[in-house]
């Protein structure tokens, strides 16, 4: 069983910054693709970046830039540093997790994660 935990929300002024961590339970953590995503109130959940495990990094094109995902293979972990946040970023941050083959280089936005966390909470105030 793969379990993800999320950590490093919280409130923040507008131009601020966070960084959020997933700790990862898995063994072979080497072997997942890792994702951000987003969901705020009223609206579909959205991709944020997401990570190989020889850490290519792929982005939302409204978050280059802002963000920067990255992962510490040997803490089992990735990270989320937000930048220059905005009120529009206010939303539930979830991390996720999909299996898959080393040589894998198909797209990371659209695969089909099925390792989900509970997600942390970003608020930005105005």
């Amino acid at each position: 069983q793969v379990q993800l935990v999320e950590s490093g929300g919280g409130l923040v002024q507008t131009g601020g910054s966070l960084r959020l961590s997933c700790a990862v339970s898995a063994m072979s953590f080497n072997s997942y693709a890792m994702a951000w995503f987003r969901q705020a109130p009223g609206k579909e959940r959205e991709f944020v970046a997401a990570i190989s495990w020889i850490h290519n990094s792929y982005y939302k094109d409204s978050m280059k830039g802002r963000f920067t995902i990255s992962r510490d293979n040997a803490k089992n972990t990735v990270y989320l540093q937000m930048n220059s946040l905005k009120p529009e970023d206010t939303a539930v941050y979830y991390c996720a997790a999909k299996l898959v083959p080393l040589d894998y280089s198909g797209g990371y936005s659209n695969l089909s994660y099925n390792y989900r966390g509970q997600g942390t909470q970003v608020t930005v105030s105005s």
